[in-house]
């Protein structure tokens, strides 16, 4: 069975913060199961949307029509809106997909929108700087980790300037690549290893010889 990961999308969404992780979910590479999974898009309405790059997207279901009961993961990226309130309705899908124990994942300004609506109270979390989350009035200060990326449960939050660790979070915590694989992968994508390009190879090349024997 396919398994989906729903990425929110909306106008201004910053298409840097997760393109590392909805490249390497959608692609079969070096994935424990290649082909289990896909990406889908979700936005407020089914109407366009403009990404801060300048890209215009489709979404491929609302938010009226997303359930977690459909979903792997929601993924929610920064953007120049969260701050101002306008974003409200996928913080609710948010609080909607933790209820239900389905992970979610956000990156810079998404964690203000998280933070606004106490979805981070009690729940360990980071973000662009603890002095940003604080602007959003939120209770749980004394929850935030200075880390890249962090890992509670069903939660993934990150810095916006850290979108390999943010990818390498939602990987672990789906579980899509072997462990030593994972590994290989964020020494060659954060460290620029070439160790890490060569462990990936010799795995891929080893699987195929495995199919074909």
């Amino acid at each position: 069975m396919v398994e989906t990961v729903h990425l929110a999308v909306y106008d201004t969404f910053s298409d840097w913060e997760t393109g590392f992780a909805t490249a390497h979910i959608n692609r079969e590479l070096w994935q424990r199961e290649p082909g289990e999974w896909q990406v889908r898009t979700v936005g407020a309405t089914t109407d366009s949307v403009v990404s801060m790059g300048g890209m215009r997207v489709t979404p491929d279901v609302s938010l009226d029509e997303l359930s977690p009961a459909d979903s792997a993961m929601l993924i929610l990226p920064g953007s120049a809106t969260w701050e101002a309130g306008a974003l409200t309705a996928f913080a609710d899908k948010a609080r909607e997909f933790l209820a239900a124990g389905v992970p979610v994942a956000a990156i810079c300004g998404a964690t203000f929108g998280l933070a606004s609506a106490g979805l981070l109270d009690g729940r360990s979390h980071t973000s662009n700087a603890a002095e940003y989350l604080a602007m959003s009035g939120y209770s749980g200060g004394a929850c935030f980790v200075y880390e890249p990326a962090v890992t509670d449960g069903d939660l993934i939050t990150a810095s916006g300037t850290m979108p390999v660790e943010f990818a390498r979070a939602i990987f672990a915590r789906l579980e899509i690549f072997e462990p030593h694989i994972l590994d290989a992968w964020y020494r060659l994508y954060a460290q620029n290893d070439p160790a890490g390009f060569f462990a990936l190879a010799e795995y891929e090349q080893s699987r195929a010889a495995a199919t074909t024997s």
